[in-house]
């Protein structure tokens, strides 16, 4: 009997397989594969549709499980496409979509023949598509055997039916710069550059034992305490000893003393030992030159073991990337070109400076891994850690120092050079010192910069979004102490198209229901003014959390950071009081709110009074005035009833605007009238409450608050799939806003994050505003514009609503891990930067 086919699979990469109907797909997948690790067609078919054998699903399906595989290629799980996958388009999609996320991916061709493929679907009665179309897919597979491996595939294995009897061992393979079981000690070492005198100078300081062939050069070397040396490449070039660096580190590696990555110097030298046309320049020609009076026999070696070297390095569990130029985080452990240029060059802007060399991006202070990032390639006078980022190049060849870092003991070490072997083009840049956490920097925030954030993804700022925020926040905002969150924007509802009606919680409710929903709360949308408040048990509690000790314990601050009232008349100290139990049941001694602080004209007096009174006194005037001018001019037996009606219709609208407008308006003095309708708990110690608890969740807590400054807000839970759930919160908004109120926000009754793995355009939250009220947004006659407003483009406000939410999250995750707050204040300021986007504001 044969031996049974030994298969290797990437274990965090991407597995096609690739066979006809009936070939075995599925039976191979579920006898070789975890379930979860298996993503099939038919599963994505009947999720869209109810019928896995619904081929008119099939383009919703594959949409499905391209979302699906995306999702766990980022979080580097091994997945398993079971599909057909007999055509080449389909093929392409899925390995483009590997390539994105850096990882690789293998075929695996399931090839039974065409009659037995047939018989099996004969002997399946819910496979009635016929005998043609296995002849179909049976041609496709043949076509495609021939090019399979052009198409970008790390390997193809084709089992046969002699392959599938014998039996099939599948062994997932880690890359080969997963190298996590190693868990040390190490000591790192950062660029040589043919210092051979001074590595070994290096290694004897650390405790090495060097050994030495029979002509005194050093051959390799051991730590008597089993320390492993790790090497960030740049062995070679400029220095005087180029072949007795490569003969030590080679001898220590291949005697697994030591690990070492490649560098864009030994790149180089590759090539150019292997014949390529390359630009003989930076040390190159000192290493050709030394290299050649070596023995054929060394200097292939040396080539050999430089060509072998790979991009990086994943040690200790995940704790430690070893990369030669540093490696941001979402390349940790992938495999693709793009990766080993960023850990070879870095991650370059495309420009040169005044010696003509590339300027890099500077990635180290934007990273933000858990992972400790350790590197070389720009020298630096003194290696210096930056957002848990070090820098070993220490310019040993330009007359600085040779330096290792010892791992776990995060300690340096470094000897000088001996003397200076090459002269640098440029000076040494310094690299930037371990700052103050509490200390908040312009270069954080300022000019144009890109956000790699967990629950809003990659977001760019734009500088003149940042100009105008740090504007508004250097002069305007509360202590950036306790500025730890904004709130995001909010867009109404599509527009309906019911008679008299812009917006109407139906078309709230089919979005939700069309983005995956299942459950929405409808909660009463307050008309006052939007206020985060962050707040501290007492002084110690704001001393120690936030690190406030002139006495405040904490602020109550707009969607712009700025304070609302003076805090004289006791705010916080009174909303402190009123929400004083949630403290003991949250067991926390700090909670940030989102609120709402009433009434509007608190805040809104001003505005009240210059735009919307007077609109309505000029219209109390003006109207009846000229409608007894008409009045008196149809009495002469002018024909002005038209515009007459015209008049009347505009008295009406403008009557309905003043009620509207005074509805929102009461007298207060101090806080008196003054009332908070706070809705969600945010965060609390060890907790972002918004991410761990469902929004009914946070209404229930609030609700039972029972305290006179606190205003409740009502609510009700709606079944998008029960028409009955869904009139009556209809009726129930259509009765509050006959009563005088804004209307309502519809929110996920569940976490909807970027995050969570659900449709990515699922909105935090949808307003959906009385008809009346609307007044106030589109002016009194806005009834008369329906047709034209129902034609708004919501769009931009919604991406930036999506955006502003992931980037609130990101900044109480932050907030709650104990972040710097410098980390923090990233994504409050983005937040308020975006909203400086040019958007109707009457959306």
């Amino acid at each position: 009997m044969s031996e049974p086919t030994t298969v290797t699979v990437p274990a965090t990469g991407l597995v096609l397989l690739v066979g006809v109907s009936g070939s075995g797909k599925s039976t191979f997948a579920r006898e070789h594969f975890h379930p979860t690790e298996v993503v099939s067609s038919d599963a994505c078919r009947a999720m869209v549709s109810g019928d896995e054998g619904d081929q008119d699903a099939t383009a919703d399906a594959f949409d499905l499980l391209e979302h699906w595989v995306g999702i766990r290629l980022r979080r580097g799980l091994l997945t398993v496409v079971d599909a057909t996958n007999v055509q080449q388009r389909a093929r392409a999609s899925l390995v483009a979509l590997a390539k994105r996320h850096h990882v690789l991916v293998d075929a695996l061709v399931l090839d039974v023949g065409e009659s037995t493929a047939a018989a099996r679907n004969e002997a399946r009665p819910e496979r009635d598509f016929g005998a043609h179309v296995v002849r179909r897919q049976q041609r496709d597979l043949d076509r495609s055997r021939r090019g399979l491996r052009k198409e970008g595939f790390r390997r193809v294995h084709v089992l046969g039916p002699a392959e599938l009897a014998a039996g099939v061992t599948i062994v997932r393979e880690r890359s080969w710069n997963d190298r996590r079981e190693l868990r040390g000690p190490f000591d790192v070492v950062g660029d040589v550059h043919g210092c051979a005198s001074e590595l070994r100078t290096l290694l004897l300081e650390l405790g090495w034992t060097v050994q030495e062939d029979g002509a005194g050069r050093a051959v390799g070397a051991h730590h008597p305490e089993g320390r492993t040396a790790v090497f960030v490449g740049d062995l070679v070039d400029r220095g005087p000893d180029t072949p007795g660096v490569l003969r030590l580190v080679a001898g220590m590696v291949e005697a697994g003393a030591a690990l070492c990555v490649a560098g864009n110097h030994e790149a180089k030298l590759v090539r150019a030992l292997k014949g390529s046309s390359v630009t003989v320049a930076h040390g190159l020609a000192e290493s050709l030159e030394q290299l050649a009076a070596e023995p054929d026999e060394v200097r292939a070696r040396m080539l050999a073991f430089m060509d072998g070297l790979v991009s990086h390095y994943v040690l200790d569990g995940g704790r430690l990337v070893v990369a030669h130029a540093g490696l941001k985080e979402a390349y940790h452990g992938r495999a693709s070109r793009q990766v080993r240029a960023f850990a070879l060059y870095g991650d370059t802007t495309g420009e040169t400076d005044e010696y003509g060399l590339p300027v890099r991006h500077p990635w180290a202070q934007e990273y933000r891994g858990a992972a400790a990032v350790v590197y070389g390639h720009t020298p630096v006078p003194v290696a210096t850690w930056t957002n848990n980022t070090i820098c070993l190049d220490t310019g040993v060849v330009f007359g600085g120092a040779l330096t290792a870092l010892r791992w776990p003991e995060r300690t340096l070490h470094a000897v000088p050079a001996e003397r200076e072997h090459y002269a640098p083009v440029r000076p040494l840049v310094p690299a930037a010192a371990e700052r103050d956490p509490a200390v908040l920097r312009h270069d954080d925030v300022g000019g144009t910069r890109w956000l790699e954030t967990t629950h809003a993804g990659r977001v760019k700022v734009p500088g003149e979004n940042a100009a105008a925020a740090l504007e508004v926040m250097s002069r305007f905002a509360v202590d950036p102490r306790w500025l730890v969150h904004l709130p995001p924007t909010m867009s109404p509802a599509r527009a309906s198209r019911r008679e008299g009606y812009l917006e109407h919680p139906e078309e709230a409710f089919d979005e939700y229901a069309g983005w995956g929903v299942r459950r929405v709360v409808c909660e009463e949308k307050h008309m006052g003014s939007r206020a985060i408040a962050t707040l501290a048990r007492d002084q110690d509690a704001a001393r120690r959390r936030f690190g406030v000790a002139d006495g405040s314990t904490g602020v109550v601050h707009t969607r712009t950071g700025r304070a609302f009232l003076d805090d004289s008349l006791g705010l916080v100290a009174r909303l402190t009081s009123a929400v004083a139990p949630l403290f003991d049941e949250l067991a926390t001694d700090w909670l940030v709110l989102d609120c709402e602080l009433l009434p509007w004209s608190l805040k809104a007096e001003g505005l009240v009074r210059e735009q919307y009174a007077a609109v309505g006194a000029a219209a109390r005037e003006a109207l009846p005035a000229g409608l007894a001018v008409l009045e008196r001019a149809a009495a002469r037996g002018l024909d002005v009833a038209d515009l007459a009606d015209d008049l009347r219709r505009r008295r009406d609208h403008a009557a309905a605007f003043r009620d509207v407008y005074t509805s929102y308006v009461r007298p207060t003095s101090g806080l008196d009238g003054v009332t908070v309708a706070p809705f969600a708990v945010l965060a609390a110690e060890g907790r972002v409450l918004t991410l761990d608890e469902p929004h009914p969740w946070h209404l229930a807590r609030l609700g039972a608050l029972e305290d006179p400054f606190l205003t409740p807000t009502r609510h009700v839970e709606v079944d998008l799939d029960s028409p009955a759930s869904r009139a009556a919160a209809t009726d129930w908004w259509l009765a509050l806003t006959a009563d005088g109120g804004e209307g309502m926000v519809v929110k996920p009754a569940h976490r909807t994050d970027r995050a969570s793995g659900v449709d990515r355009r699922v909105q935090p939250g949808l307003k959906v505003r009385g008809r009346e009220y609307l007044r106030i947004v589109y002016g009194p006659d806005y009834p008369d514009s329906l047709e034209e407003l129902r034609g708004r483009d919501t769009g931009h406000k919604r991406r930036l609503a999506l955006r502003e939410h992931g980037l609130g999250l990101s900044a109480l995750a932050d907030l709650v891990a104990a972040e710097p707050l410098w980390r923090v204040h990233q994504s409050v300021f983005a937040v308020l930067a975006l909203e400086s986007e040019p958007v109707d504001p009457r959306l």
